[in-house]
């Protein structure tokens, strides 16, 4: 595995405009109820209080997918990872609105709380539209790297799922070429139509949305764990 300081380290902005006084509250009031603790060891059981299936996205964004997939998928455990405040007050937003109770959240680097799960315990991962950092000096930035991605599947079952998405063609390039050359993961598409159309189960984001109003392609992975 990669030097675990250089798959962990966190780039950009953690907090963008102000909150108003809804928004903080909820990151004072719920935000608390359903964090991811800070230290320990991480299971279904003392997230959820079960043996249910985890399911975890990297980089929410504001939450949408994270909140469709939720409440498609009520037994299912859902870890959202996100390090800019904002983000997460939109998460939370989509958790009071949906009564979501199987949802808890990292505002944080979300490969902290990868690495304190067991091996093999995760049923699914996204990562979807991973910031693309397209300077091929910030190549080493990107999460589509071999550390993160050693981190992804040995947490991952045998047979799960990881799920990416993209709009831009150098991200799309390079992950085709880093995923490539793992021997731990397999392409599950069978024709274009299967990474160029969106999955019925993969709820749109509007950062997708944006990115097609822009005209851009929009390309959807997945990857089964082998």
């Amino acid at each position: 595995m990669n030097d675990p300081i250089t798959i962990r380290r966190l780039y950009g902005r953690r907090q963008g405009h102000a909150l108003r006084a809804g928004q903080a509250a909820l990151v004072e009031e719920l935000l608390p109820r359903i964090a991811v603790p800070d230290d320990g060891p991480l299971t279904a059981e003392r997230l959820f209080g079960d043996a249910r299936p985890l399911h975890v996205e990297i980089g929410f964004g504001a939450g949408e997918h994270l909140a469709g997939q939720a409440a498609a998928a009520p037994g299912t455990g859902f870890i959202g990872c996100e390090p800019f405040l904002n983000g997460v007050v939109g998460a939370l937003g989509h958790v009071r609105d949906g009564a979501l109770d199987n949802v808890r959240i990292h505002m944080g680097d979300a490969l902290e709380v990868v690495e304190r799960l067991p091996d093999a315990s995760l049923d699914r991962v996204y990562l979807l539209h991973p910031d693309p950092w397209p300077k091929a000096r910030h190549a080493k930035r990107r999460m589509m790297n071999h550390g993160p991605l050693d981190l992804i599947a040995a947490k991952l079952k045998p047979g799960a799922e990881f799920r990416l998405g993209t709009d831009d063609p150098t991200y799309c390039r390079w992950s085709m070429m880093v995923m490539n050359q793992r021997r731990d993961f397999v392409w599950t598409a069978a024709t274009p139509a299967d990474f160029l159309t969106r999955p019925a189960d993969w709820p749109e984001t509007r950062y997708e949305r944006k990115a097609r109003r822009q005209g851009h392609e929009v390309w959807y992975f997945r990857y089964r764990r082998i």
